[in-house]
């Protein structure tokens, strides 16, 4: 197949991430495989990195200029199938592909776990303009079927698969020192996700204050929003000397070997964040939330922790029975591993993805 992958979002996140995964792990299968984005988004440079064909098109805006690009492009490339992933992008796409006379197939992923409105424009945008429906989670999928009433076999949850091979258990001295986080017997907690609201950095930075907690670490792995806010937080509660912000790495496995605990303390409705799915299969022992999709890829007391969602008390509680409890996170450590090689191989993702894009094609050559 010729598949063109569209995103909207000039953000960098899970979602990025999965794109670039699929599109190479597609090239590997002998697929032809192109991915469009803004000019300014992060996934054209990461694309380019990769040898993925990428083409910077200004479709984070509804505008006339826009379609006409998207137009341009998709005479030139002419695809099977378009995969869309935000929500302007989708909006185009709909709305191109309709003035086209060898109409390709689009395919929607929506990685968010957030509720859609129950307007007329997005029964159409779900049910009518695109072909079929991806979601990450089965709680997202059911939302749609519920919300818009889409029917079932047109909705799959197909859930972000890893790499199982790179995301792995390491040394830990070693991580520490290509991060140049100082060995000591102190604890390191760490979160890699955007700094943005949902992800709820506030409430781990709050948890830190804690006595239980008052040798560990925390140290922060991504870009966001909400840096500066959180710096203010750090510094407001005198923890700079225990609070490490790291930025966005390109690299996160040598971060995620370098923690003691992994913690996700998300607010917001979730996908399904491959965060969660990585720390597992690095061997981690971890601390979440049950919201959104989460709880599809954590069992409470078995491969990780849950509690409250914008509850620091009960994170504090939690990261302390991990320290205090070595028997405890070594097992839920080993159970994670375990469950991500059984369950988010990136080749189960590949395998549905792939079946879900040619049974769109397929449905697409059967409408014409």
């Amino acid at each position: 197949m010729r598949i063109l992958h569209t995103e909207a979002s000039t953000g960098w996140g899970g979602q990025e991430i999965r794109i670039l995964d699929e599109a190479s792990g597609f090239i590997a299968r002998g697929h032809e495989v192109h991915i469009a984005a803004p000019q300014d988004a992060p996934i054209i440079g990461v694309a380019q990195q990769r040898g993925i064909p990428s083409h910077s098109l200004a479709i984070n805006r509804r505008r006339l200029g826009s379609l006409r690009a998207l137009m341009s492009l998709l005479s030139e490339l002419r695809p099977d199938v378009i995969v869309t992933h935000s929500s302007t992008d989708t909006w185009l796409v709909s709305i191109g592909t309709r003035l086209m006379r060898r109409r390709p197939a689009v395919v929607r992923t929506r990685h968010l776990g957030f509720q859609v409105g129950r307007s007329v424009l997005n029964r159409w945008l779900y049910g009518r303009a695109v072909d079929f429906v991806v979601t990450t989670g089965e709680a997202t999928r059911q939302m749609l079927i519920k919300t818009l009433h889409i029917a079932p076999h047109r909705v799959a949850s197909i859930p972000t698969g890893i790499d199982t091979a790179k995301f792995a258990p390491g040394d830990k001295s070693y991580a520490r020192k290509v991060t140049n986080i100082e060995p000591g017997g102190t604890p390191v907690i760490g979160i890699v996700a955007t700094l943005r609201s949902g992800k709820a950095h506030r409430f781990l930075v709050q948890a830190l204050t804690d006595s239980r907690l008052s040798s560990a670490r925390l140290v922060i792995v991504g870009d966001g929003p909400q840096e500066a806010a959180l710096r203010k937080q750090v510094a407001e509660l005198g923890l700079d000397s225990r609070v490490i912000f790291a930025g966005r790495q390109q690299d996160v496995v040598p971060w995620f070997n370098a923690f003691d605990i992994f913690v996700l303390p998300s607010t917001a409705i979730e996908g399904a964040p491959q965060v969660v799915m990585q720390a597992m299969a690095c061997g981690i022992p971890l601390v979440t939330t049950p919201v959104g999709a989460i709880p599809e890829l954590v069992r409470d007391g078995e491969t990780g922790l849950f509690v409250p969602p914008g509850d620091a008390k009960a994170l504090a509680d939690a990261i302390a029975r991990l320290v205090e409890d070595h028997d405890l996170a070594t097992r839920l450590a080993a159970a994670g591993r375990r469950h991500a090689e059984h369950k988010f191989a990136i080749a189960a993702m590949l395998d549905s993805m792939e079946k879900a894009l040619t049974n769109a094609v397929a449905s697409r050559a059967v409408k014409k």
